[in-house]
């Protein structure tokens, strides 16, 4: 179990951690711990190089009395209609010192967006000691007793760790969502990529957030396995999925950037990426096992070719399902047109191949750069790297 760090006894100012999930995009986003204490994923390229540790909860406490402050001042500043006139990014507001504006800026922010959901950063949150969770869970919904979201990241293993009674309690204290990164149900897959946990604590994890009243949000990472384990990974994630019935089910597609450390076993030819059609055709396989949930799968990450295989289970899956197969199923040169328009971001699903301009766009790009139908996936896999 982390501890705090005890060099650290001077509150540093307000900080922010690099990443949070899409869907909290409009959160307020509250560091409680630093980087990541696993950090050996050989698919992640961030926290690379850097130390774990938990911030002193005097020192989060702090930030969100920062947060409530500023909140303050805007709410004093608002129109009847409740808002604020933009603030220039250079400007330091009445009120605010300049060694504040980190959280000011962040303040603003969360203000324009509603102010209904809060993020707990970094990487797993839950790694910390339960009664310092507990007490940060709580001021918070003291300041903020608002709030309709509290959400956070944990790993699968440091959730299996935790007392049934202690996960409750954070749920009685205001903690209503954990994202999972589950990536695969293949304990060859999750081998493979360092991810630190197995199948079957994958599975207890899911089940005992569920169990202490929390929702549980998983992503899952098509490709991930490779060609070597394709099957294999669609179908032990779908078994995996299935026996924890989350809330949401994730899909982020694989993309190997240059820092992560993966990316030296891809280009020694130790890891064979799959194609855009393999992958297709192992959502399609995972999907078609998911079995006996309820759970809302979602598509959210500009990584992922298929924007609108969303849904929910079981009522849904045939729309999902039916997606994937009409790509499946055009001829190679229209699969090729729609790639690399999804991936240049002038398609957002596979119903802007009825559109004659974004298709004749695709096509003029293609022929402009000689892209091919065996060449599309090589140019598609550098273009992936810049969203990484």
């Amino acid at each position: 179990m982390a501890t705090e760090n005890k060099q650290e006894q001077e509150y540093r100012g307000f900080e922010q951690g690099p990443i949070r999930p899409p869907n909290e995009a409009n959160s307020l986003l509250i560091r409680i711990t630093r980087n990541c204490p696993w950090n050996r994923c050989t698919f992640c390229p961030v926290y690379k190089g850097r130390h774990f540790s938990v911030r002193p909860v005097d020192h989060v406490k702090h930030d969100i009395d920062k947060i409530h402050q500023f909140i303050e001042l805007l709410q004093e500043h608002a129109g009847e209609n409740g808002n604020v006139s933009r603030y220039n990014t250079g400007d330091i507001p009445a009120g605010v010192e300049e060694n504040d504006m980190a959280a000011f800026h962040a303040a603003y922010s969360w203000f324009t967006a509603g102010m209904t959901a809060i993020f707990v950063q970094d990487a797993n949150s839950l790694i910390i000691k339960p009664e310092a969770l507990r007490e940060i869970l709580e001021y918070l919904r003291k300041k903020f007793d608002w709030v309709e979201r509290v959400t956070s990241y944990a790993r699968s293993h440091t959730i299996s760790r935790i007392k049934d009674e202690d996960l409750k309690a954070f749920s009685i204290a205001g903690l209503n969502r954990i994202h999972i990164g589950l990536e695969s149900g293949s304990d060859n897959v999750l081998k493979q990529v360092q991810k630190g946990v197995t199948k079957e604590a994958h599975i207890k994890a899911g089940q005992k957030v569920k169990a202490a009243g929390m929702e549980v949000s998983l992503y899952v990472m098509p490709g991930l396995g490779g060609k070597k384990f394709s099957e294999e990974h669609a179908l032990e994630t779908a078994d995996a999925v299935s026996r924890i019935d989350p809330d949401f089910i994730r899909l982020r597609s694989l993309s190997i950037p240059k820092k992560a450390t993966l990316y030296d076993a891809y280009i020694n030819g130790h890891f064979e990426k799959c194609t855009d059609l393999e992958m297709a055709r192992e959502i399609l396989l995972f999907i078609e096992n998911l079995d006996g949930i309820q759970s809302m799968v979602k598509s959210d990450h500009i990584l992922n070719l298929f924007q609108e295989v969303e849904g929910r289970l079981p009522e849904d899956k045939e729309k999902m399902t039916g997606v994937i197969r009409a790509f499946l199923e055009m001829p190679s040169h229209r699969q090729c047109v729609y790639q690399v328009g999804r991936r240049l971001g002038f398609m957002a699903g596979l119903h802007h191949m009825r559109s004659p301009k974004r298709v004749a766009k695709a096509e003029r790009i293609c022929r402009e750069y000689e892209i091919t139908p065996e060449n599309v996936d090589i140019i598609i896999d550098k273009q992936m790297r810049r969203f990484i």
